[in-house]
């Protein structure tokens, strides 16, 4: 009978075995230089500016149009990015998230379901809510406030 060998000896190639012997732990001074180089996006900046995104797109479709409804409508869907970040940051910004690595990805799939189901519930009562609504300016609203995200991207980046 031949021994069969150990699934991670079947994956492993010479790439993986060097690319392992190259590897040195950072020090304490090279892993603050390079948290000073390449700073986190704190999640309430990012929903602070998905706000002043929103406040801007609604006015602008208020200044466009001249039909409130549009603002409204877009202020919505704005509300519909924001509300949920908002949620999702404080849940993943608590302490219970980041006792451990595990708990931290429990409470990580924890929050974006949540942060899904208040989005899902928020459009459809959006209807109810907005009269009269404005799909098309609900759902620009929406999707300008969702590329937020890229901009806090780049701001990282400088």
């Amino acid at each position: 009978m031949s021994e069969r060998p150990y699934r991670s000896e079947v994956w492993a190639d010479e790439d993986d075995e060097a690319a392992r012997r190259d590897v040195k732990p950072l020090t304490r001074e090279q892993a603050q230089a390079l948290r000073e180089k390449d700073p986190p996006v704190s999640p309430w900046r990012v929903v602070a500016t998905q706000i002043a995104v929103g406040l801007v797109v609604a006015a602008v479709g208020v200044l466009l149009t001249g039909e409130a409804a549009i603002g409204w409508s877009a202020l919505y869907g704005a509300a519909v990015v924001v509300v949920p970040g908002a949620l999702m940051a404080r849940g993943m910004t608590s302490r219970l998230s980041s006792m451990s690595p595990g708990t931290s990805a429990v409470s990580f799939m924890l929050w974006e379901f949540v942060k899904i189901a208040v989005s899902v519930a928020m459009l459809a009562l959006a209807p109810r809510i907005v009269q009269p609504l404005s799909w098309p300016a609900l759902l620009v609203g929406l999707v300008v406030c969702i590329k937020v995200y890229w901009v806090a991207l780049a701001w990282r980046r400088r």
